[in-house]
């Protein structure tokens, strides 16, 4: 049986979840769809500049899954801009910061009451039951 997807800390939702070339009606596009959590990992590396250790330690993943996210939204995001299509950001398995010690499930949006965040026992998400954080 495989392992559950562990649940990323991302540092918020963007405001806009669709972006596509202009003049061309949305309907008529390919679509690329890019996770919330890889969104965040084009945020760290390429907009603030982060290290993928320290950026990957801030999403509490091991910097292999931090690249492998990284590698797959560059994909997703340059194929869209050379090929026309639009992009969709939505979807993954993630958590985020929302004040002191507590979290919002990315599953069903539920703030969630955390007392430390990094190794520590798995929790769930008490409205959906959902596992966040593997650990």
């Amino acid at each position: 049986m495989a392992r559950p997807p562990k649940r990323k800390v991302v540092g918020g939702v963007p405001r806009a979840d669709y972006f596509k070339p202009r003049g061309i009606p949305l309907v008529q596009l390919e679509e690329n769809t890019l996770t919330i959590e890889e969104l965040e990992t084009l945020r760290l590396a390429d907009k603030e500049g982060c290290y993928q250790e320290e950026a990957a330690k801030q999403m509490g993943v091991s910097r292999q899954t931090f690249q492998r996210l990284l590698k797959q939204a560059r994909f997703k995001v340059t194929d869209a801009l050379i090929n026309g299509k639009a992009v969709h950001i939505a979807g993954g398995k993630y958590v985020t910061p929302s004040g002191e010690g507590r979290y919002r499930c990315g599953y069903c949006g539920n703030e969630v009451k955390r007392s430390t965040r990094g190794h520590g026992p798995a929790w769930r998400c008490p409205t959906c039951d959902v596992p966040s954080e593997q650990e």
